[in-house]
Formats: C-alpha cells, sequence, structure tokens
C-alpha cells in the first residue's frame, strides 16, 4: 500500500542489537549472585524453615539474606527447586523495595547453574519488571522468553506497550509491537490508538503507517480514531494527495470518516495552496451529511486571508454564524491577525467588543497575532506600547515576549533585548530557542558578529541545542561582511551540532564565495546541493551562473546551467538572460540561437530583458534594420521596452545618420509615454543633432510634451 513506508526487518534489528547489549550488562552484572550459587555451606536446616526465612527476608527488601537463605537449601537433596527462587523473586517484589539489577543477576544465575528457569520465572520477572517501570528490562525477559521458546501471555505484552505508549518511549515501544507480531498478538484499541495518536505527534509518520498497514492487512483496525491522526500528519507534512489515497481505501472497506477525517484533508489542500480541491471537498463533506465544524470553517479562512481574499474570508465568518456554527476564539485570533496585517485599528476595535460581548477574553495567542501584526506592517512603536500594557497586566507568555524581543531587536536595541531577557530570566522565566535566536539574530543585525558568536557558546539552549535558524543568522551575517574566519567557526559548530546545512546556508555561501572570487568552493557548494539535499532553488544558480558570466566564465555557466535537467531545478527565463547576455557580449551567435530554441521548446517566453541584450547586439554590429524589427516585435507582444533599450537604438541609428528611423523611433517614444532621461538627452544633444534640425524641434515637443503632463498632475495633486 503507497502508505506503508516502514519494514518489519528495522525493527528486527533494533531488538537485537537492544537485547543484546542487556545480554552483555546482565552477564557483567550477574558475577556477585554468581557467588552465592557456587558457596556450599554445611549447615543444614529444616527445608520448611528455610522457606520462611527465605520468604520473610525477601518480603522485607533483604534480597542478600534472602538468597544465602535459599543458597543454604542445596544441603537438601532436590533443593532449592525452580519454584523456591520464583518465590524469592516474587516476595522480593512484593517489599517495594525491589532491584531489577539484583533480580537479573539472580535470573542469569539460574541459567548457568540452574535451576534453569520455567514458564512462571519469566512471568514473574516481566510482571516484576512492569511493576517496577523497567521497560527495557521488561523486553529482555519477552525476548529471553522467545529464545528459551516459551510463550509470553497477550496481557503481558499489552501491558509493556501500554507501558511505552504512556512514558513516551515509541521506539521502545516499535519493539514490543514487533513483539507482539511474533506471537500474533494485536494491541488494544485503546492502546493502538494512542500509540498512533503519538508516533505521528512525534514526527514517525513512516512508523505510524507501518504499525497501521500491518493491523489493517490482519483486520485488526477498529475505528476512524486509528487513522485519523495519519491523515493530519500526512496532510501537515505535504503529503494530502497520499492521505487521499487513505481515505478512499477506507471508505472502500467500508468505515465511515467523521468531520476529523474531511477537515485533515481540507486543511491539507490549504496548506499546499489547492484552492480548486479546498472547496470541492468542503461540498462533497456537506454532501456526505457531514457538517463542517468551527475547526473546519478556521483553517479555511485563514487560507482565504493567506491568499489576500479578504472579502471572501468574512463572508465564510459570516456564514459559519448563519449554519450555527460559532466563532471560538481561535478563529478570531486569525481575524485580528488580519486586520491588523491590513492597518484597520477600527476594525479591530469593533472585533474585540464583539469578542467581550460572546464572552471570549484575549489570550496570549491574541495579544500574540495583535502585536506581530503591528510589528508586520512596521508600527514597531505600536507594538512595543501594547505589549508593556499586557505585561503589566501579567497575561503574557514565552511568545509574546519575543515578539517584544523582536521589537527591541528592530530598533537595533538587541542589548536591551538581551538586559530584559537576563533579568527574566532571575525572575523565574524560562525562555525557549526562539527567544535566543532573536535576540541572536539582532546583534547579527547590528552588525556585531563576535558578540553574536559568545551568545552561541553561553546561551542554555534546549536539549536540541542551537537550530538551523540560529547558525544561518550568523552565517548570513559573517558571508555578507566576508568574514572568513567566523563562517569557518559556524560551519564547525554546524557539523558538531550535526545541523545540517539547508538552501538558505547554501546560497549565503554561493553569495560569499562568487563575491570573493572563490569559484572552486562555490562550484563544490552547487555541486553538492545538486546532487543532494537540499535541492537549490533557481534564484541561487541564477547568482551563480551571472556571477561566472561576469568574470567571463561562460564556458563554466553553461555545463552547469546544462546539469540543471538532472536535478528538480529547472532554469527560468532569467538564466537564459543571463547567458544569452554573456554569450552576445562574447560574440558567440551559435550559443545565442542555441540557447533562444531551447526557450522555445521550453515553452519560456522572451521578455523586456532577452529583447534588450539581442537589440543591444544586434545595434553593435550595425544591423539597425533586424533590431527595429525586435523592437516591433515586442511592442506587438504587448511588451514595454524600457528607457535603456529605446536609448541604445536612437544612438545607434544617430550614429549611422538614418533620419526617418529617428523620427519613427521618436514618434514610439510619444505613442508609449516614454520620458527621456539624462542619457537620452545627451546622445540628442550631440553636436551632430546640427545635421537634423526638425529631429530637435520633436525632441523639444516631446521634452515640453512631457514637462506639461509633470505640471498637470502636480496640480492635480495639489
Amino acid at each position: 500500500m503507497p502508505f506503508c513506508l516502514s519494514s518489519a526487518v528495522t525493527y528486527s534489528c533494533r531488538v537485537c542489537r537492544n537485547f543484546r547489549v542487556l545480554a552483555r550488562f546482565s552477564t557483567s552484572c550477574a558475577l556477585n549472585t554468581v557467588d552465592y550459587f557456587k558457596e556450599i555451606d554445611t549447615h543444614v536446616s529444616d527445608y520448611p524453615e528455610l522457606q520462611r526465612r527465605m520468604q520473610s527476608y525477601a518480603i522485607s527488601g533483604d534480597f542478600c539474606n534472602a538468597l544465602s537463605t535459599l543458597n543454604l537449601m542445596k544441603n537438601i537433596d532436590g533443593k532449592p527447586t525452580v519454584y523456591d527462587c520464583n518465590a524469592l523473586m516474587f516476595f522480593y517484589l512484593k517489599s517495594k523495595n525491589a532491584c531489577w539489577q539484583e533480580l537479573v543477576e539472580m535470573y542469569t544465575g539460574m541459567k548457568r547453574f540452574g535451576p534453569p528457569p520455567v514458564a512462571s520465572t519469566f512471568n514473574t520477572l516481566l510482571n516484576g519488571m512492569l511493576l517496577l517501570g523497567d521497560l527495557k528490562h521488561a523486553i529482555f525477559i519477552v525476548e529471553e522468553m522467545y529464545r528459551n521458546h516459551f510463550v509470553p501471555s497477550f496481557t503481558s505484552l499489552s501491558k509493556t506497550l501500554k507501558m511505552a505508549v504512556k512514558v513516551g518511549n515509541l521506539l521502545d515501544g516499535l519493539v514490543v509491537f514487533e513483539l507482539m507480531l511474533r506471537y500474533d498478538y494485536h494491541p488494544t484499541e485503546p492502546t493502538l490508538n494512542k500509540f498512533i495518536l503519538k508516533l505521528c505527534d512525534a514526527g514517525m509518520v513512516s512508523d505510524a503507517c507501518f504499525v497501521f498497514s500491518v493491523l489493517l492487512r490482519k483486520s485488526y483496525v477498529y475505528s476512524v480514531y486509528c487513522y485519523n491522526p495519519i491523515l493530519w500528519a500526512l496532510c501537515k507534512t505535504g503529503r494530502s494527495y497520499t492521505a487521499l489515497q487513505l481515505f478512499y481505501l477506507m471508505k472502500k472497506k467500508g468505515f465511515v470518516q467523521n468531520v476529523c477525517s474531511y477537515t485533515a484533508l481540507i486543511y491539507g489542500f490549504c496548506r499546499e495552496g489547492l484552492q480548486d480541491n479546498v472547496f470541492q471537498w468542503l461540498d462533497f463533506m456537506q454532501s456526505n451529511d457531514c457538517k463542517p465544524n468551527v475547526i473546519t470553517y478556521t483553517i479555511i479562512v485563514k487560507f482565504l486571508f493567506d491568499n489576500g481574499k479578504f472579502e471572501e474570508a468574512m463572508d465564510f465568518v459570516s456564514k459559519m454564524e448563519r449554519e450555527g456554527c460559532n466563532p471560538d476564539l481561535r478563529t478570531y485570533n486569525v481575524i485580528l491577525r488580519e486586520l491588523c496585517h491590513r492597518d484597520r485599528l477600527d476594525d479591530i476595535s469593533e472585533l474585540i467588543q464583539v469578542m467581550d460581548q460572546k464572552g471570549l477574553s484575549l489570550d496570549s495567542y491574541s495579544y500574540a497575532a495583535l502585536c506581530g501584526g503591528l510589528l508586520k506592517i512596521g508600527k514597531v512603536g505600536d507594538a512595543c506600547e501594547l505589549l508593556l500594557d499586557i505585561f503589566s497586566n501579567g497575561t503574557a507568555d514565552v511568545a509574546v515576549y519575543n515578539i517584544y524581543f523582536r521589537c527591541l531587536c528592530q530598533e537595533n536595541k538587541s542589548r536591551e533585548a538581551l538586559s530584559k531577557l537576563k533579568r527574566m530570566m532571575k525572575d523565574g522565566f524560562k525562555p525557549n530557542n526562539v527567544s535566543y535566536n532573536t535576540i541572536l539574530s539582532g546583534f547579527c543585525k547590528e552588525k556585531n558578529i563576535n558578540e553574536a558568536m559568545e551568545l552561541l557558546d553561553h546561551f542554555e539552549w534546549d536539549v536540541n541545542g542551537p537550530d538551523a535558524v540560529t547558525f544561518n543568522a550568523i552565517l548570513s551575517t559573517a558571508c555578507r561582511l566576508g568574514n572568513s574566519a567566523i563562517i569557518q567557526r559556524i560551519l564547525y559548530h554546524m557539523r558538531y551540532e550535526d545541523v545540517k546545512l539547508n538552501i538558505f546556508s547554501l546560497t549565503c555561501l554561493v553569495r560569499y564565495f562568487c563575491s570573493s572570487g572563490n569559484f572552486s568552493g562555490c562550484l563544490k557548494s552547487v555541486e553538492s546541493m545538486m546532487y543532494n539535499s537540499p535541492t537549490p532553488t533557481v534564484v541561487t544558480l541564477n547568482m551563480l551562473l551571472h556571477n561566472l558570466c561576469k568574470n567571463q566564465l561562460l564556458g563554466t555557466a553553461y555545463r552547469i546551467f546544462q546539469n540543471l535537467r538532472n536535478t528538480k531545478c529547472l532554469p527560468d527565463v532569467t538564466s537564459y538572460n543571463i547567458l544569452i547576455h554573456a554569450s552576445i557580449r562574447e560574440n558567440n551567435h551559435l550559443l545565442v540561437g542555441q540557447l533562444l530554441g531551447e526557450m522555445k521548446r521550453q515553452g519560456l517566453k522572451l521578455d523586456v530583458f532577452t529583447y534588450g541584450s539581442l537589440i543591444s547586439g544586434l545595434c553593435k554590429e550595425g544591423k539597425i534594420s533586424a533590431a527595429l524589427q525586435l523592437w516591433n516585435q515586442m511592442l506587438e507582444r504587448g511588451l514595454i521596452p524600457s528607457v535603456v533599450i529605446f536609448n541604445t537604438l536612437l544612438h545607434a541609428i544617430f550614429q549611422r545618420g538614418k533620419f526617418w528611423d529617428i523620427l519613427l523611433l521618436l514618434k514610439a517614444m510619444v505613442v508609449q509615454g516614454f520620458q527621456p532621461d539624462e542619457v537620452t538627452l545627451g546622445i540628442l544633444s550631440q553636436a551632430s543633432m546640427k545635421r537634423f534640425p526638425k529631429v530637435a524641434k520633436v525632441l523639444d515637443w516631446v521634452i515640453s510634451n512631457d514637462f506639461q503632463k509633470e505640471t498637470d498632475q502636480k496640480t492635480i495633486a495639489g
């Protein structure tokens, strides 16, 4: 099935690895206990008395004396039995002071010196490990049962999986799940639903798909609640069409989807910008008697806002209310954010009143939406003022404080932001990586790169350490400043922290190498992008092509251009323009023709820049008629030539003294609304103008006409 992305082989290898480590550890720990099994005490006591004494020691948590007493039974023929050993383990576990290490030691001693463990031994140990919350050794015991041809009960394995899910140890949970498959067991419905949900929440979507697909083939999938988390996880990671396949598969198998299933798909289509699919599935949802809820509508409203369809989004809000689905705080927060982005302060005030009438109080998300919106439209002062009011009410969380740090850093007050952060931390405030990244980026913006490096080493990052955003902030600044020492230090830090270069960092490096003339390093970076992850963007490669051509390396640029066909990054019109312009400059007519032919085959249309390069080349060669033909072709295709193209043609025509062509060009200048610039006036004011007095009159008329237009516009504006 297309959504099954894992293999059981992976888990089997993981199981074996875990148990080999545990076995080595347990064997080394067993040495102390082995001494008890080797000792022979000549003192003989009554067997029932020894049993009573051993149990008494065990239940009191005195494992050492309990084991010594068990050892005394060796003087009685046929003793101790495996049941005596089991009894010691059982009563020791009841003491509530049991230590897993001692139990594993005793088990190892039984294996080596007898009596050999039986099924009840394993069950006692397994239940004991679960009681102690020791998941690793519980799995170890299950594996030992398998190796010794004993079958663990379904209840034991089910409890083990439930514990793994409860404590969030998902890798061990997958190991237990694989063990259950060996015995043809399947998890209970509540445990399975929670397991898949936690796998999806942890980003382990492939593992969730593996668990789901295995059980689906065995017909052990119970309800929509099992696969809805997978639908959501797939849609959140840009795989809405894979989610759609799963949706149809479950529908075919007779499962009835609920509002959560449809909403997941709508979210996925919104996230990928597939507007037609969004509204098609909204209609499909309603036609299947599934009523959209407030989450469904809020997702669509946000999607419309993000695509600039304000009125349509507000109509959807009204539609919600007409259908009896009242907007909640999340919906209003989305609207607040959009109103801030549009600087509609009166509407914001009105909306807050409506929220108040409905008993909805602004929360930290509301404040973040308001302040973040003000910050986005450049009203830093207003955002700061609002934030200080929020802080005085004590309703801010770390996200709101992070916006405040951004405000300070945007006003070049990074040191103030850092000082504020330190004071807050003394009062118990717990910053996150966003807090640190915001302040660190502020120092980079102010070009205090050495201080930024110090902060990188001294901030108390979370368990995963600094992330790609952190390193990119410093790396981009170092590349911009040409600071090779800092660049090397950051690259070393990234390798140490196992943070991969992404498209942003690689683009920064390409720009740096180009500016410093280090094309060898530049090409290595691009080659890394082209044949490994991440895939370069066309913007990155165009920047490289431009710099190579600028440094007379057209051949190298063209080879890289050809290699683009082997990647997901296809050249655009700009890519062709860069090469065409360089080819014309180097008089490589063959390559110009080849590139124009490729553009046509790729369905790419010539733009103003392409025509400008071609016209410039023809003018330099004195081919004025061909250049004018291209000029007319531009006009016919609705492209407006730039004043640079006009000046190029004008200069070439004057040099050859073509009077009528000059007049036609000036006429086109008037019709197209061109305004002459200083270059135009310089061309026309040359001494050769004395040869064309009529042209001078036309030019005077054009200039005076433009002046009159400008005067009229100023009058209207006044």
